[in-house]
């Protein structure tokens, strides 16, 4: 490893730097072969020391005035160069040059800039960023609204700004888009009076006024964690808390509108839907307002009740986040409050709706019965959105993954991935469509195939222990894009495509849950604070299909502010058998802090023997999920240097 430059002479000048004086008896430059680098990217600096031949060293300063390194290099005849790694904050970045302890030259070096970035050698995650991107791209939509300029991205299935499809797509575009706050404030100015929200914008030129789907019980808890996901993405605090009214209107809705909340039970109710999905049980029936052939979409008399369990786990990750936003405005004791009903709602959903290996679909306030399905067994799509909502017990994190691989891997299993929107579907026309798609089952909701899924699965699989199935689905994903160079809202059990002319062929809502898996879970970038002030960074290589992945390279930047996370990752496996094994990691970034978690291969049956962290030996931290280990390593800076040997 690079030698990291302690000595108290050395600091008390990094503290005086700029001001320390250039001597004067000197003549000297240096300049940099690339005027933009990026992070832990190898730059190569050009020094000049006019008539001195010997030892110099180069101190590197990042745009907040952080060290960002130190490098020695020898002149000969005034000329040297050497190799630097940037680190820290973006921006311009200074520099500088010493000679027998003396500051000589300080100047300007070059700018740092970053872009999301993932390089392992293995094209299924080498790709999957630029693809997830260009799918993206035709998926963005932007038009005139209030008269200001709105921008969002759209439902696979509709040419609206629905707000559930934009959130949910927020995994992806949030590392290459830059106008995030349109769309959340058009939102705000189209909330109602009692706090509700509409499903979509509306769109003026094609004469569509914004509207709500009586059914749907999800859209104010999604605004909600909007709001929050923003600020943590731009850092905008000022914005957040001028939200923050709108966002308490929209949660106070939900727990007091007689059509949300089911007081004695203390959760959120809605009518008999598939999972999160906007039609009701039971037949093709008449629109009240249209009078033609529809499903039910409405709220009335005939409407059965109960409670479903992907409403609940999205209101107490809400309720968390709003508690944090809330102690941004000093609102000490209605955070408390807000954490607390969490908590109370998630203990009331685990009495009513877990079996001890899943949640069950829908409870129904009034028992009837479904004919053709066991209700019991269905498993919705929600379980798998659950596992990444930072509500359930481990126990239940691996019990609901558990699930899936069981039913993957079952005996006669039809499906060719196990990324059910439900499963086992309802038989047709329990659900009428007016013979429109998803009536039948194994369509569309009804037990459709979604990517979607197979990516909060994978994201899931990652965070409880199962990293090999994490990388297992990312490998069939990849495999499925390669058949036709497209992603779709959902496939048919047995792999064929909807009608193309009714879904677009560039689904962000899968697509971004993918790209979640992959750098959240995979690469394993994870953010707690505004801007990844104090970001965790678990690599997971180890895990990769065949042991794949030796070297990586890993950028997470946010595009819409400066904030970003790097590493490069290695692996040495022992030269001879029973040898030392090691894997090294040198990380920087934004933020302030950040904390290692190294997973140590499979194989790696004999303990750690050293953890190193910038040319000091630490204290061995070990962390155990599932049959996975970890080495856990906070630091702080931008400077992180570990190596682990076991």
């Amino acid at each position: 490893m690079r030698r990291i430059f302690l000595t108290l002479t050395i600091l008390l000048l990094v503290t005086l730097w700029p001001i320390t004086p250039t001597r004067a008896e000197f003549v000297a430059s240096f300049t940099s072969e690339q005027t933009v680098v990026a992070p832990l990217s190898p730059a190569l600096i050009y020094v000049h020391v006019q008539d001195y031949s010997g030892p110099a060293q180069l101190l590197i300063f990042d745009a907040n005035g952080r060290a960002a390194g130190v490098f020695d290099l020898q002149l000969d005849a005034g000329y040297g160069a050497v190799q630097v790694y940037p680190r820290g904050s973006l921006g311009p970045h200074w520099g500088a040059l010493f000679v027998n302890g003396t500051q000589i030259y300080a100047a300007t070096i070059y700018t740092l800039d970053a872009s999301t970035t993932v390089q392992t050698g293995v094209p299924t995650f080498d790709t999957l960023y630029p693809k997830v991107q260009a799918f993206m791209a035709h998926d963005r939509l932007s038009y005139r609204l209030d008269g200001s300029e709105v921008a969002g991205y759209r439902s696979p299935d509709s040419p609206l700004l629905w707000l559930r499809d934009h959130y949910y797509q927020n995994r992806a575009f949030r590392y290459f888009e830059t106008d995030l706050k349109s769309l959340p404030e058009a939102f705000a100015r189209a909330q109602a009076e009692d706090g509700s929200f509409p499903d979509f914008l509306a769109r003026p030129e094609w004469r569509i006024p914004a509207f709500r789907t009586p059914v749907e019980a999800d859209v104010e808890y999604l605004y909600v964690q909007l709001i929050y996901e923003t600020w943590q993405t731009t850092g905008d605090r000022d914005w957040m808390l001028k939200l923050l009214p709108s966002a308490q209107r929209a949660i106070d809705y939900t727990l007091t509108s007689p059509i949300r909340w089911e007081p004695h039970l203390g959760l959120v109710k809605r009518p008999f839907t598939i999972d999160t999905w906007d039609f009701e049980y039971g037949p093709t029936t008449t629109d009240p307002d249209t009078g033609r052939p529809a499903p039910r979409h409405w709220i009335d008399d005939q409407t059965k009740w109960g409670i479903f369990h992907g409403d609940n786990t999205g209101l107490a990750e809400a309720l968390r986040s709003l508690a944090v936003m809330e102690q941004q405005a000093g609102l000490w004791e209605t955070a408390y409050e807000h954490n607390h009903l969490a908590d109370q709602i998630m203990q009331r959903l685990n009495h009513l709706s877990w079996n001890g290996t899943f949640y069950t679909h829908h409870v129904k306030l009034i028992p009837y019965d479904v004919p053709g399905v066991d209700e019991a067994k269905q498993l919705s799509l929600s379980n798998a959105l659950a596992l990444n909502r930072g509500v359930l017990s481990f126990e239940q994190g691996q019990a609901i993954v558990g699930e899936y691989l069981r039913r993957l891997q079952a005996p006669g299993r039809i499906a060719f991935a196990e990324w059910w929107s439900i499963d086992p579907p309802f038989p047709a026309g329990s659900f009428g469509l007016d013979g429109r798609l998803g009536e039948r089952p194994g369509e569309y909701v009804n037990g459709g195939v979604m990517p979607l899924v197979g990516g909060e699965l994978a994201r899931g699989a990652f965070r409880y222990g199962y990293e090999a199935y994490g990388f297992d689905i990312l490998d069939r994903y990849a495999a499925l894009i390669r058949r036709n160079n497209a992603t779709y809202l959902w496939y048919y059990p047995t792999g064929g495509i909807a009608p193309v002319n009714e879904y677009l062929a560039t689904d962000g809502w899968g697509s971004s849950a993918m790209l979640g898996a992959l750098i959240e879970g995979a690469a394993g970038i994870e953010d707690h604070d505004p801007l990844l002030d104090s970001p965790t960074i678990s690599p997971r290589w180890p895990a990769s299909p065949r042991d794949s992945v030796h070297d990586a390279y890993v950028v997470a930047r946010y595009a819409a502010s400066n904030a970003y996370a790097a590493y490069r990752w290695s692996y040495q496996p022992a030269p001879k058998k029973g040898g030392i094994e090691s894997i090294s990691i040198e990380a920087t970034g934004s933020g302030s802090a950040s904390t290692l978690r190294i997973l140590l291969p499979a194989t790696a049956r004999s303990l750690v023997k050293q953890v190193i962290l910038n040319g000091q030996s630490i204290p061995i931290q070990i962390e155990t999920i599932g049959l996975s280990r970890y080495v856990i390593v906070p630091t702080s800076g931008p400077i992180v240097q570990v190596q682990v040997r076991f």
